[in-house]
């Protein structure tokens, strides 16, 4: 049971030091004012399409940096929403299954 605890450890230990690195690299760009806050791209998103964000992710893709925000609309449907996130613009919409 020990060496399973171990294991285990072992293994979130480096995916806890990986989302500390992403926390902290998404708050540079922000103070750097290189991205746009996730609170003015949800403001944006709310007024546009109403619902809930369920998640929300910034990741980087071919260079480019990229909100990607499920959203459950007030039909029950679960929406992606990628937008730029230096910009702001709506690059995809699609709903998800």
């Amino acid at each position: 049971m020990k060496r399973h605890y171990l294991l285990l450890v072992a293994l979130l230990v480096p995916l806890l030091v990986m989302a500390e690195r992403d926390h902290e690299r998404a708050r540079a760009l922000l103070e750097s004012g290189e991205i746009l806050s996730l609170e003015q791209i949800l403001a944006n998103v709310r007024a546009e399409y109403p619902g809930r964000p369920l998640e929300v992710k910034l990741e980087q893709k071919k260079g480019a940096l990229i909100y990607e925000i499920e959203l459950l609309d007030d039909d029950g449907k679960v929406w992606e929403l990628k937008l730029d996130a230096v910009t702001g613009e709506l690059l995809k919409r699609e709903r998800e299954d």
